[in-house]
């Protein structure tokens, strides 16, 4: 899948194209039905399918203080969009200035740049634009105009209840990955990059890796059996969350930190996804590091002997 920053670098040689619009964290089942529709239209239309979506969540430049934790981050976002098969994802930074134009320039723009638009794929409550003055009902008149249809495509649901980022974010948060996973239509997991921590698991002789999760919703405080995957390689490893009560820190920040088996090497800048395989404890305060230690030795020795008996 080509990533592109305009509208103009995609090079459609001619041929219409067929857009799907939409934030899409998560990329979940919502998401992709709309996706879909968009592949679905540039296939039998011999167009490009589009994913059009945004570098941040709209509320940080809109709203700060309303804006969501994310359940993806940008790569995983990307990642995801991908796997369904779009030609392309144009990839909009969502600036001040683009937070001011309304929903009718937004489209008039993208259809003046992208020459021939076929179809625009939303979700039916799908709003954009200043003020959020771009809807279905927006679409559907310059859809006249411009001489494109439109999909306005409904919600859809899993026991009863519509699947949402929201929802999805609360399962996180319960640590439900089950039903996460089942609403994302994948496997849930967390990713980020790994920052340079304090050292102390290294001090302690189990070195670990501070997985940068800033702006991410994250599951509850505790110690998980994990894989952690580094590119093509998975690796099984021990993964804390919490914010390290024994250390008496008079500012906790929350951290993440994976400690991977029979691992050795430098993981700084590196990314790392992570998915789980069952919490192991609640994280607690010890009266000591050695207690520390001693605690996070048995952890290992009992993920081991979690991931011996999965085999």
């Amino acid at each position: 899948m080509k990533v592109i920053h305009s509208a103009k670098e995609l090079q459609a040689q001619g041929r219409k194209v067929c857009l799907a619009i939409g934030m899409f964290d998560g990329v979940h089942l919502g998401h992709q039905q709309v996706i879909r529709q968009a592949i679905t239209d540039a296939a039998q239309h011999e167009a490009v399918s589009v994913a059009v979506t945004f570098d941040r969540h709209p509320n940080s430049v809109v709203a700060p203080k309303r804006v969501p934790p994310l359940i993806y981050s940008l790569p995983q976002k990307l990642r995801a969009i991908a796997a369904l098969k779009t030609d392309a994802t144009l990839l909009l930074e969502f600036t001040k200035a683009f937070s001011q134009k309304t929903g009718e320039q937004f489209i008039r723009e993208l259809a003046d740049e992208f020459g021939r638009i076929h179809s625009v794929c939303v979700g039916s409550s799908f709003h954009f634009g200043h003020r959020r003055t771009g809807n279905v009902s927006l679409l559907q008149e310059l859809g006249k105009e411009l001489h494109f249809i439109v999909h306005g495509l409904s919600a859809v649901s899993l026991d009863g209840e519509t699947v949402s980022s929201t929802r999805i974010r609360e399962a996180i948060r319960e640590g439900n990955f089950d039903l996460a996973g089942q609403m994302l239509g994948r496997e849930y997991s967390l990713a980020g990059n790994v920052q340079k921590g304090d050292g102390l698991g290294r001090k302690l002789g189990i070195p670990t890796a501070n997985i940068d999760i800033a702006g991410l919703a994250v599951p509850p405080g505790g110690v998980y059996a994990v894989h952690c995957s580094i590119g093509e390689q998975s690796h099984r490893a021990v993964l804390n969350i919490g914010y390290r009560p024994t250390l008496q820190n008079p500012a906790p920040e929350l951290r993440v930190e994976a400690h991977l088996l029979d691992f050795a090497g430098d993981l700084y800048g590196v990314e790392i996804e992570t998915t789980f395989v069952e919490k192991l404890r609640d994280e607690r305060k010890f009266s000591s590091l050695d207690g520390l230690q001693e605690q996070i030795r048995k952890d290992i020795e009992m993920a081991r002997q979690l991931f011996a008996s999965e085999v």
